[in-house]
């Protein structure tokens, strides 16, 4: 599959706040809203964030909008994060889409952080060159429970 990333389209929102609501997808996440299902505040969150200095990209696998890619926060201190449909998970394109961003944002060093026991994630992240530096532990809203954490860097 051709992955790409775009700037995020109006016609992008309705697609996240569904991939957002899927139980397994919001169970591997953990840290999530607390109410994902609340819209307002979904459309809240979005508005603040494409109207921020943040990098925030849909992103499109042959065309199709799978999922979404950010670098967000403050200089010497900003975080990737992804999400991508369930329905692609297992098919290289949440590291296509994680280098396609990390080539797009060349400061380093940036931060990333998944829950500890999301093998996945922490696979693509390594793939993508962050290095486990830390754990930590948090209160997970999809969880409902505290929840332990990897913290991982990607250096110059």
């Amino acid at each position: 599959m051709n992955v790409e990333l775009r700037a995020v389209h109006d016609s992008d929102l309705p697609v996240f706040f569904r991939q957002l609501n899927d139980p397994e997808s919001l169970r591997m996440a953990a840290f999530t809203p607390a109410d994902p299902s609340d819209r307002d505040a979904f459309d809240a969150h979005w508005a603040r964030i494409r109207s921020s200095s943040d990098v925030v990209r849909t992103v499109l696998a042959d065309g199709d909008v799978v999922g979404s890619a950010a670098v967000y926060g403050v200089p010497g201190e900003r975080e990737v994060t992804y999400w991508i449909d369930r329905a692609y998970w297992g098919k290289g394109l949440a590291t296509a889409a994680l280098r396609a961003l990390l080539t797009e944002v060349p400061e380093r060093p940036l931060y990333a952080r998944a829950a500890a026991d999301n093998a996945g994630s922490l696979r693509v992240l390594e793939k993508c060159g962050f290095r486990a530096v830390a754990s930590a532990r948090g209160y997970a809203q999809a969880r409902g429970a505290e929840t332990d954490e990897t913290v991982l860097v990607l250096e110059g």
